[in-house]
């Protein structure tokens, strides 16, 4: 075998591992959040209650981008990598040790920490996949966006099962048991990827570089990075408190039973929601078109699709305010609306995905991904407050309003994208 086709070998291997290690990551992660949504919603938790439990999941993420960029440059991907796995571990530990006779406040306080562990393992987990497809990709014929796109929509469609899985398993063995066996099967990833994981994963950075640079010098990374604070915002604005608690007060009827149903279909659109955008996101190559075509065209895609975005949820604003409370007609239109809100967000993500990774400089990839998955923590912060207090004040149509607000702000910071 000649030193390409070896070195391409096990390149592929390389990124064989990491993809799995990244599903098995994303899978519980999906399967943890809704497990904790739905269970604390039943438990009787108001919209703004039930925002706090991820808030600092959120906040966690956005210095855990800064420092993981960092860390991984310094130590490694591989580090990074187990790092991520093996505190999620921590994390559903600790959470099955929840005592149902505690306070609100302290069940609220108690879960919001590990929630902050949780959300510190998924920003090392991810910004060492990503960082970690920029350096094994190969450089020819749109490599690197198909990887990319291939890594980032089979993690979201995985993440989609976990999200169904989560209700499966709250519905069928309970929070205590459900999360127990999470954190058991995580253990057994870790041990295989750590077994498995092919030596000498790049990633570090050259002595000199120094905690320091943590922004870009890139300008197109910079405004790359807030257009993608708002992009997210405006997915989490409805996704976190929002549509999941109207589904669920509308689907069911107050006895056990009902309350079970109502799990496996908020937690089967939720699902549905994820894989097909996971699906697009894989399909978005193919989509914007031009294997081999400049990055001023892809840019010039990003913005137009971006703009595509802002009518969906005032559109879904002006409908829920129409119906003023539940109604069949209402809750199809949601379903439509958020599926085709879905189909564009997809796109507009990848395309985000291959960009960062593009106007990236390799000697400093961890970085520049760190600081742009930052950028994409904040919006969930925002998205995920304003979930909460949103739907609290004004209900439906305020929360999808704001959603629609957040999506016309990343369009403009992506049209600042062509003045570079």
């Amino acid at each position: 075998m000649s030193g390409a086709s070896a070195a391409q070998g096990t390149s592929l291997r390389a990124y064989a591992a990491v993809t799995a290690a990244y599903w098995a990551f994303m899978l519980s992660d999906g399967a943890l959040r809704m497990l904790v949504l739905l269970h604390f919603n039943t438990l009787g938790f108001s919209p703004v209650q039930l925002a706090w439990l991820f808030l600092l999941y959120e906040l966690a993420g956005i210095v855990t981008n800064l420092a993981a960029g960092w860390l991984a440059a310094r130590f490694g991907l591989a580090a990074t990598l187990y790092g991520g796995l093996a505190l999620q571990i921590g994390a559903l530990v600790a959470l099955a040790q929840l005592d149902p006779g505690w306070s609100i406040a302290a069940s609220v306080a108690f879960v919001m920490a590990v929630q902050g562990v949780s959300g510190v393992a998924k920003d090392l987990a991810k910004m060492s996949s990503k960082s970690a497809v920029k350096l094994l990709a190969p450089k020819e014929s749109g490599g690197l966006f198909r990887w990319v796109a291939l890594l980032t929509g089979s993690k979201n469609a995985v993440k989609g099962l976990g999200f169904f899985l989560g209700a499966v398993l709250l519905g069928l063995a309970g929070f205590g048991p459900a999360v127990w066996g999470m954190a058991a099967v995580l253990a057994a990833i870790l041990v295989a990827v750590v077994l498995f994981l092919p030596a000498g994963l790049p990633g570090r950075m050259k002595s000199e570089d120094g905690w320091g640079g943590w922004r870009s010098r890139d300008a197109r990374v910079n405004r790359l990075s807030l257009a993608r604070m708002f992009l997210f915002g405006a997915r989490d604005v409805w996704f976190v408190v929002g549509i999941p608690v109207y589904f669920q007060s509308v689907l069911s009827d107050g006895t056990a039973e009902g309350r079970r149903e109502a799990f496996f279909l908020v937690g089967g659109f939720m699902a549905l929601w994820i894989i097909a955008y996971g699906v697009v996101q894989a399909m978005a190559p193919r989509i914007l078109g031009g294997k081999d075509q400049p990055d001023s065209v892809t840019t010039a895609k990003a913005i137009f699709w971006a703009g595509l975005l802002v009518p969906i949820p005032f559109a879904l604003a002006v409908a829920a305010w129409v119906a003023d409370g539940p109604a069949l007609w209402l809750t199809v239109t949601l379903v439509v609306g958020l599926l085709v809100f879905g189909f564009v967000f997809a796109v507009n993500s990848s395309v985000h995905s291959y960009l960062i990774l593009a106007f990236g400089s390799a000697d400093r990839i961890t970085r520049d991904v760190g600081f742009y998955y930052m950028a994409n923590a904040a919006g969930r912060l925002t998205g995920t407050l304003l979930s909460g207090v949103s739907y609290q004040i004004g209900g439906l149509p305020l929360c999808l309003a704001t959603a629609g607000g957040m999506a016309a702000a990343s369009w403009l910071a992506a049209r600042r994208l062509s003045s570079v």
